[in-house]
């Protein structure tokens, strides 16, 4: 919303005040004028409610009004390459599983519940009670981890939009407390948060066929291709 008058402008910074900012130019380019002046350029704020830096690009426009100098117009916007997403390739996304697989192997629940996300959901394969929370995350892993369990991917599907990403399929398990191997069905949905990747939503759960039953394949209409002349 532009803000137009004084009652807007207090409104603004009415709510913007409470991330406690204070800015600092980084650089600045000057334009002089006949009683105006024009300062135009990038700056940074840390935010002190939450340590946060924003950077942005801004325009005052300054104007000589009651004996001293106003602010005429301001422009602030955040700089747009900060709006670009995190670039991964499917690959990567394939190989984020290797990190979670690899905070297995530490049988340390902890540092497997690191690699989930702030308000990350865990619907494991062999709880009732969906995981909503780090403590929640790590209690089901204390459990899980006495079985020495490592994975292996058998099938990936992988999908890549804007700071997050998804890698669905079939994993196994051999738990190396027992020798024994349990196969499931994944879904991984990975988040760019605090600079790394991390488990936003993962949903595992056993093959259904052993214990419904075998289900009838899906029929694959073949497309035959045109013949060009």
């Amino acid at each position: 919303v532009p803000r137009t008058d004084y009652p807007g402008i207090v409104d603004y910074f009415t709510n913007f005040l409470k991330l406690e900012p204070q800015g600092e130019i980084e650089s600045g380019n000057i334009i002089i004028g006949t009683n105006w002046a024009q300062d135009a350029g990038i700056y940074e704020f840390t935010l002190g409610a939450n340590g946060a830096k924003v950077k942005g690009r801004y325009t005052f426009v300054y104007v000589f009004e009651d004996g001293e100098w106003k602010i005429s117009q301001h422009h602030s916007s955040v700089m747009p390459e900060g709006n670009k997403p995190q670039a991964i390739s499917e690959e990567e996304v394939k190989n984020l599983f290797q990190l979670w697989n690899s905070a297995l192997a530490t049988e340390d629940p902890d540092a497997v519940a690191k690699r989930y996300a702030s308000k990350a959901v865990l619907l494991p394969t062999v709880s009732d009670v969906p995981r909503t929370d780090y403590d929640l995350i790590r209690d089901y892993f204390v459990g899980f981890l006495k079985k020495k369990p490592q994975g292996e991917i058998l099938e990936s599907n992988v999908t890549i939009g804007h700071n997050w990403c998804q890698d669905a399929g079939i994993y196994e398990f051999t738990m190396g407390a027992s020798g024994d191997k349990v196969t499931g069905r994944y879904s991984f949905v990975y988040v760019w948060e605090d600079g790394q990747w991390k488990i936003s939503h993962h949903h595992s759960s056993v093959m259904p066929e052993a214990f419904l039953g075998p289900a009838p394949k899906p029929a694959v209409k073949k497309v035959e291709k045109p013949v060009l002349a």
